[in-house]
């Protein structure tokens, strides 16, 4: 019995994942959060309505392609894996795996939702063997910006934040633009549909401090190009640049401290296929595959058989 069941009840999106460590393979399941049409966005009461509602019916179609046993259970208890970090939304898959604990007389284990980003992108890429050596991760999503130093201070799966965003972070940028310009929420991917129509050379202007930046001055420059008349394709491609150039000019600072370390993308916005191409092309980096960069529970699923099996 080699099967682990993994949980993750993010903000936006409801998921389920069994993971085989024998032979690597997953049933992966989740489905995203409702939003209203022209919202920005759900209430923590909401997302935790939805995601009662929702994860029966993903347990449903993960057994229903395995109805064997589950040798342990693992879940995204909270955003981060620091003291005070807390989402309302987490307590349903953390509730869920408490009681399938207990019904299936099997442990489970509870990890950080940035924790089972960093899992999936190194199993989507084949490199698990990161998972206890040192790394650079950057989590680049509409909850989180941040780069962190992975097992540079010992214990599992260890991180420390080095640097981050200092207001907006990447996908609350790429979401206030796109419903800015009538797309439906979430909308990274159709931000990036559009950015692909504009074949211009755009090179915003970022600001740094330190290694951090500072992402609300694409907001306003977004205005102002819409303003100035200037097309949609051409606002969400400068959109795109401008947070590519501040994760580049990030990983440049970072690498000038940690030196030739790995680097792991992870998170929704680090699945633009503009980013992806301009970060590789310049240095030597590892991406989540895009269907594992988006919320998901297969890292959580990892992580509980390399917990199981410590």
């Amino acid at each position: 019995m080699s099967v682990y069941l993994g949980l993750d009840t993010s903000n936006y999106t409801t998921s389920v994942c069994l993971y085989d460590s024998e032979n690597g393979s997953v049933i992966s399941k989740r489905k995203l959060l409702p939003v209203r049409e022209g919202e920005l966005g759900l209430r923590q009461s909401d997302a935790v309505f939805h995601h009662v509602q929702q994860l029966p019916g993903l347990f449903e179609e993960a057994f229903a392609e395995y109805a064997g046993d589950i040798r342990a259970i693992g879940v995204s208890s909270r955003p981060r894996a620091v003291d005070g970090s807390y989402m309302p939304c987490f307590t349903v898959g953390l509730t869920a795996a408490r009681v399938l604990s207990q019904s299936m007389r099997v442990p489970f284990y509870t990890f950080s939702h940035q924790q089972g980003h960093i899992a999936a992108a190194l199993y989507s890429i084949g490199r698990l063997d990161l998972i206890d050596q040192p790394h650079i991760a950057f989590h680049v999503s509409g909850g989180t910006t941040e780069a962190l130093a992975v097992n540079t201070d010992g214990g599992f799966l260890d991180t420390r934040l080095i640097a981050k965003t200092l207001d907006l972070n990447a996908g609350q940028l790429i979401d206030r633009t796109g419903v800015m310009l009538g797309v439906p929420f979430p909308c990274g991917k159709e931000l990036e549909k559009l950015a692909l129509c504009c074949d211009e050379r755009i090179k915003p202007k970022v600001t740094l401090k330190g290694a951090d930046c500072c992402l609300s001055g694409g907001e306003n420059m977004a205005k102002k190009l819409m303003d100035e008349g200037k097309s949609p394709a051409y606002i969400a491609r400068f959109i795109i640049e401008f947070i590519c150039g501040a994760v580049e000019k990030m990983s440049e600072r970072i690498r000038e401290e940690f030196g030739d370390l790995p680097f792991v993308y992870a998170g929704g916005v680090m699945s633009d296929s503009i980013i992806r191409e301009r970060l590789t092309a310049r240095s030597d980096c590892l991406f989540a595959l895009p269907e594992y960069s988006c919320d998901n529970a297969a890292g959580i699923a990892v992580l509980a058989s390399i917990k199981d099996n410590v």
